[in-house]
């Protein structure tokens, strides 16, 4: 798959509709936004397209409703907030597709915007129906990607769309997630460390198999740094422990010293009868935890070891928490690992967070300008990172061509 994809800036859209895929699946409550970092997001290539004298038509999905409309998953409060940050009317459809649709699609002028209702009212937007593409596509005389979050999934907004609408190409935060991320994996300055932490290896060994042929060091912290001491025949408490995945445990160390990649695990850990941060946490050695404990962050000592591995990397990848992270005695060493990376970035260092909780942990941080890109994208992050194609950015036009 081609990162280098074409861009708005090729785009001659003055008087033209533009369909533009926005990542609008934000929280709502009482009928307001409550966080609106995503609409946010989208606000350089919307202002960009709105500039250009472009009449821009955004839909998005919200939530999950059952295939059918669901008034608390309705557009009307990013409608609100959206009118709010642009400082000017936007126009509303109560559907995506239709004739009252294609009608407002058709009454904007230059430079005015269209809000459509929630693409996922519709079951035939999962499934990716053509029929329902081409519906969509009549809303619009080009195609707009802004919503890398979604572009994991081949949906009709996201693939469908772009066999029946020319040209199709990325938006600026979809550029931006295409160059931190396809470039850390495509060309990255070394050192290349990657930094994986969450609970389960079985959700990240697509991941890791993917990196162990491409990074120079790879830190692994959170849950699944005791699938990796089951398998090596170290004790792990009451510890989440995949039983079932030990043998792929240990492929994995095998395969990191046959690669000559330097695997570090942690030499500590911060350990507790309960999850919930009820009792104490202890700062153990690994060798020494108790049978009635379980693992629920990195300790201090691994926290200055993945600093100091981290030190020198020119380029960092970091995907998932080291701990417990939302509770507040278990967060010292997402945090430790946050504050490492963060110094990296005025020495020359790209730095990029992939994923989530990941990224809701520099947020909390407080540090996310020390960072030189924050994905947008959760799910879609780790399959880019996993090396999987992604049908939302296959299905836009190359650059060059």
């Amino acid at each position: 798959m081609s990162f280098a994809k074409k861009t708005v800036q090729s785009l001659g859209c003055a008087g033209k509709r533009v369909l533009m895929r926005v990542d609008f699946n934000v929280p709502t409550k009482n009928g307001e936004v409550t966080d609106a970092s995503r609409i946010e997001a989208a606000m350089p290539t919307i202002r960009y397209l709105l500039q250009k004298g472009a009449r821009l038509v955004l839909c998005s999905h919200l939530g999950r409703p059952k295939g059918g409309p669901e008034p608390r998953y309705s557009m009307k409060p990013v409608h609100a907030k959206l009118e709010r940050l642009l400082r000017m009317n936007v126009a509303w459809a109560d559907d995506c597709v239709g004739p009252a649709a294609e009608a407002a699609s058709r009454a904007l002028t230059d430079g005015q915007v269209l809000l459509v209702e929630n693409l996922r009212f519709h079951a035939e937007e999962e499934q990716n129906d053509p029929a329902f593409a081409e519906a969509l596509a009549k809303l619009g005389d080009m195609y707009v990607n802004d919503a890398f979050g979604t572009a994991h999934r081949a949906h009709a907004s996201t693939e469908g769309v772009t066999h029946f609408l020319k040209p199709c190409v990325a938006g600026f935060l979809m550029q931006k997630e295409l160059e931190y991320l396809g470039g850390a994996l495509e060309n990255p300055k070394r050192p290349f460390v990657a930094v994986l932490g969450g609970a389960k290896i079985s959700g990240k060994i697509d991941v890791i198999t993917a990196l162990l042929g491409k990074v120079d060091r790879l830190l692994i912290g959170g849950a699944m740094m005791f699938t990796f001491y089951k398998a090596q025949g170290k004790a792990t408490g009451r510890s989440l422990v995949e039983d079932d995945r030990l043998d792929m445990a240990r492929q994995v160390l095998a395969e990191a010293a046959a690669k000559g990649v330097d695997l570090v695990l942690p030499v500590d850990m911060i350990a507790s009868m309960a999850p919930d941060g009820t009792a104490a946490g202890l700062d153990r050695d690994i060798a020494d935890i108790a049978q009635n404990e379980m693992g629920v962050d990195i300790g201090p000592l691994t926290q200055k070891l993945f600093a100091a591995k981290l030190a020198d990397a020119k380029t960092v990848v970091w995907n998932g928490p080291m701990g417990i992270f939302e509770v507040q005695a278990f967060a010292a060493g997402t945090m430790g690992v946050a504050n490492a990376i963060a110094l990296l970035k005025d020495k020359g260092a790209v730095t990029v967070v992939g994923g989530g909780d990941s990224v809701a942990a520099v947020q909390q941080s407080g540090l996310a300008e020390k960072f030189s890109h924050l994905s947008t994208g959760g799910g879609a992050s780790l399959e880019f990172l996993e090396g999987k194609v992604l049908p939302g950015v296959a299905a836009l036009d190359d650059e060059g061509k």
